[in-house]
């Protein structure tokens, strides 16, 4: 997942990925914040990035590409 920001004069880009087999990336947007957390498979948040909703320009998902597929 890449998250676009904007920080006054320019725009950062943070990135989230699912590092290990087995993890996911889920994106929640509550209460103003918008948070992108990698959980594992029993569900446990292994980290978490926030960012204030008014500042977040673009949420990208980048899908995986699988092994059967040939480019």
């Amino acid at each position: 997942m890449e998250i676009v920001v904007d920080a006054g004069d320019t725009t950062r880009t943070y990135e989230v990925v699912a590092g290990r087999a087995g993890r996911r990336v889920e994106t929640t947007v509550r209460r103003g914040v918008v948070e992108v957390s990698e959980v594992t498979r029993g569900g446990s948040v292994v980290r978490t990035a926030r960012f204030m909703a008014g500042r977040v320009l673009a949420l990208v998902e980048h899908p995986v590409p699988r092994a059967d597929e040939t480019p």
